[in-house]
C-alpha cells in the first residue's frame, strides 16, 4: 500500500495520525535500506509522531484541518529546513551551506504536511550521482538530481517531495521511477532559500503519485494558484518533429507513438509541427547560461574548497569561468527569442500542450549516471511548465512516462489537462 492509498483513511477519520505514521514506519523499514532515498536521521519516526502529536493538536476538528493535513513531503537537500542540516551531496563543510528556511518549505507546513525528511540529491544538483536506487530495479538509476525525493514517492514513502529542474532534474527522475514530476513556470514557485545551480535556469516543483494529488499540492506551494481554472474541452496536442524529438531512442519513440495512437483514438486532436531545427545551439546555449552561473554562484566556495568538489563539477565550474560577460548576454538574447518562437508557433497553430517523451528511453543500468535529460533541455531553458505522467512498463519492469509542456504561466490549465490525459495513458 502506498502513502497516498492512506491518506484517505486518514482524511475521512478512520486512520489517526499515529496509525498512519506506523503503517509508513513500517513500510520505511521493508524498502529504504534497499532504495537510499534519504539522508539518515537519528530517531526519524520519534520526531514525526511528535510533530504529529502538535498538529492533532493544533486542529482536532476534520472540519478545520488544512489541505495537505498529515501528508509526508521529502525535501530534497539544497533546500533549507529549520532543524535540518543542509549538505547539498557536496563534501563541503556544512557549516558553509546553511540558511534559512525555504519559502517552498514553509508553505508546505502551513497547509499541514509534515516533513518526512531530506531527500538525497546528486552534488550541488548537478551529475554526480548519490547513492539512491531506483524503486522499481535497483540496478538502474532513478535519474537526477532530484533522485531521493523521485523514489521516495515511488517507493510509497511519502506523497510529496519537493525537487529542483535545471536541465531536467524532476521530469527525468520523476520518468525513469514512475511518478507524476511537475516543473512549474519560471519562479511560480518560489526559489527563495534553496542552494542555486544556475538562478536563470533553476526551477522548484515537486514530485506525487498522480495528477490530482499533484493539484492539492500545488494550490499550496504556488503564491497565485488559481482554483477556478476547468476543463472545458480537450485540448489540441503538438508533437515537435525535428531534431529535438529525434534525440529520443527508437524504443522511446516506439513507446510515444503508441501514446499518440492511443490519445487519438480518445478525440484528441494531435498535430505534428516542425520545430527546433536549431536544436544543437539551443543546447550549447544551455551549457553556456549554467555553466557560466555556476561559476559565479560557487566562486568564494571553490576558491576556498577547491579540492572538495568533484571532477565533474570542477570541469563545470572551469567552463564557466571561460565564458565572456557578451557570450553569456547573447545566450539569454536567443534565449529569449527562442521563448517567443515557440509561443508564437504555439499560437499560430492552436497548441494547448506539447507532447513528447520525457527521457531519451528507460533508466539506464548502472549507477555511474543519472541518464540523459536532453528531452527535457528545451522547456526548462524557456521556463515552460511542464509534467511527467507515467504510462507503461519495459519488459524488465521499468517505467515510462509521457512529458506534456503547457504554455507560458498556464500551469492551472497544464494540470487540469494532465488529469483527463492521465485516464488514457495510464491505461496503455
Amino acid at each position: 500500500m502506498t502513502d497516498d492509498k492512506l491518506i484517505e483513511p486518514l482524511r475521512s477519520g478512520d486512520l489517526t495520525l499515529p496509525e498512519f505514521l506506523s503503517q509508513v514506519e513500517a513500510r520505511y523499514i521493508e524498502r529504504e535500506p534497499s532504495i537510499l532515498a534519504f539522508i539518515p536521521e537519528a530517531d526519524r519516526f520519534g520526531r514525526l509522531h511528535k510533530e504529529s502529536e502538535a498538529l492533532v493538536s493544533k486542529y482536532p476538528d476534520m472540519i478545520t484541518r488544512p489541505p495537505l493535513y498529515g501528508m509526508l513531503a521529502g525535501i530534497k537537500d539544497i533546500f533549507h529546513v529549520d532543524g535540518f542540516v543542509t549538505h547539498a551531496g557536496s563534501r563541503l563543510p556544512s557549516e558553509e551551506l546553511q540558511g534559512i528556511e525555504a519559502e517552498s518549505v514553509t508553505r508546505l507546513k502551513n497547509a499541514g504536511a509534515l516533513i518526512m525528511g531530506k531527500t538525497v540529491t546528486t552534488e550541488f544538483a548537478y551529475f554526480s550521482p548519490g547513492p539512491t536506487r531506483n524503486p522499481h530495479n535497483p540496478e538502474h538509476t532513478p535519474g537526477g538530481s532530484s533522485s531521493g525525493s523521485a523514489a521516495a514517492v515511488a517507493a510509497g514513502l511519502c506523497s510529496i517531495a519537493l525537487g529542483t529542474q535545471t536541465i531536467g532534474s524532476i521530469i527525468r527522475p520523476a520518468a525513469f521511477c514512475g511518478v507524476i514530476g511537475l516543473k512549474p513556470t519560471y519562479d511560480r514557485i518560489s526559489r527563495n532559500d534553496v542552494i542555486p545551480l544556475s538562478p536563470s535556469l533553476d526551477h522548484v516543483g515537486f514530485f506525487t503519485p498522480d495528477v490530482s494529488t499533484a493539484k492539492q499540492v500545488a494550490a499550496s506551494l504556488y503564491k497565485d494558484w488559481d482554483d477556478s481554472t476547468a476543463l472545458d474541452r480537450k485540448p489540441t496536442l503538438g508533437i515537435p518533429d525535428g531534431p529535438y524529438l529525434a534525440s529520443a531512442s527508437d524504443y522511446a519513440l516506439t513507446c510515444f507513438n503508441a501514446i499518440c495512437n492511443s490519445l487519438a483514438d480518445a478525440g484528441y486532436e494531435l498535430h505534428h509541427i516542425q520545430v527546433m531545427d536549431d536544436f544543437q545551439e539551443i543546447r550549447s546555449r544551455q551549457d553556456v547560461i549554467m555553466s557560466a552561473e555556476v561559476a559565479h554562484v560557487h566562486a568564494d566556495w571553490f576558491k576556498k574548497y577547491e579540492n572538495l568538489y568533484s571532477p565533474k563539477f570542477t570541469e563545470l565550474i572551469r567552463r564557466g569561468q571561460a565564458i565572456s560577460v557578451s557570450q553569456l548576454q547573447d545566450a539569454f538574447t536567443a534565449c529569449d527569442v527562442f521563448r517567443d518562437q515557440i509561443s508564437q508557433t504555439m499560437n499560430d497553430n492552436s497548441i494547448d500542450l506539447w507532447i513528447c517523451p520525457p527521457t531519451i528511453g528507460p533508466a539506464p543500468k548502472g549507477l555511474e549516471s543519472t541518464g540523459d535529460p536532453v528531452m527535457c533541455l528545451p522547456w526548462t531553458q524557456i521556463g515552460f511548465p511542464a509534467i511527467n505522467i507515467p504510462t507503461t512498463k519495459t519488459e524488465d519492469g521499468l517505467p515510462m512516462g509521457l512529458q506534456l509542456v503547457g504554455k507560458w504561466n498556464s500551469d492551472e490549465s497544464l494540470l487540469a489537462l494532465a488529469e483527463d490525459i492521465e485516464k488514457v495513458v495510464r491505461k496503455i
